[in-house]
């Protein structure tokens, strides 16, 4: 969808140039920003559908960026960064971002990824199918879809984009077991083109601290070794 804005922060004047101009080229609108207090500045002024977001910058760096933002905003970030190591990829998810995209890029990647994230933030952010059942009971696990949330006994559970979609995946079909690449396709909407398993396994471990009792002792969210996952069904 034409006009739809993009926050583009990086301290690499280069890469935000760079960037914003393959953005503008696929008729996105681009706002920019060169350390997460920029960012967050920008943000109030400008309302963003996607942010791509860079880890090591001055001032304020990109973690503690999404820490803050993602305490008001529920739009997709992707991280975007030259650190490999698994543990910064980790540390980004767990704290809210929805995928993440190593420098040095790929342009045809990148905008496949943006591609894809604005689609599912479009459906996140609109209403539920006329025929889709408003609520989804399982045991004491509710899933509000006209308040896109879930309910564990009673309370409201706050849940990203990313992570609603995987829940309503899993709970439209209780005990299926999703493979993580048959969850990144349903959900990113997406081919699972890379290594995902990672990404959807951080996912559900947040998902896990949610709406779980004992994380470590789901009752709800099941890992099916070798295989997948699946949502234990209950009456």
């Amino acid at each position: 969808m034409e006009g739809e804005t993009i926050l583009v922060v990086d301290d690499n004047k280069e890469i935000v140039y760079s960037i914003s101009e393959l953005l503008k080229y696929e008729g996105y609108q681009v706002v920019k920003a060169y350390d997460g207090m920029e960012a967050l500045a920008a943000l109030e002024k400008h309302p963003a559908d996607l942010i791509l977001l860079d880890v090591m910058m001055p001032k304020m760096n990109g973690l503690s960026a999404l820490m803050k933002l993602r305490e008001k905003h529920k739009i997709p970030v992707i991280i975007l960064s030259a650190k490999t190591e698994e543990s910064d990829k980790v540390s980004g998810l767990i704290m809210g971002a929805d995928d993440y995209v190593e420098k040095p890029y790929n342009p045809s990647e990148l905008m496949a990824r943006v591609k894809a994230h604005l689609r599912r933030y479009r459906t996140w952010g609109g209403k539920a199918p006329e025929k889709a059942e408003d609520r989804i009971v399982n045991g004491g696990l509710v899933l509000d879809r006209k308040q896109r949330l879930a309910v564990v006994e009673g309370e409201d559970v706050r849940l990203t984009a990313t992570e609603y979609k995987i829940l309503e995946l899993l709970m439209e079909h209780p005990g299926q077991v999703f493979s993580a690449e048959q969850i990144y396709e349903n959900v990113w909407q997406d081919s699972a083109s890379y290594a995902v398993e990672n990404t959807v396994m951080v996912h559900i471990r947040h998902i896990r601290e949610k709406i779980e009792i004992d994380s470590k002792k789901p009752r709800y969210v099941k890992v099916v070794w070798g295989i997948g996952y699946k949502m234990e069904k209950y009456d």
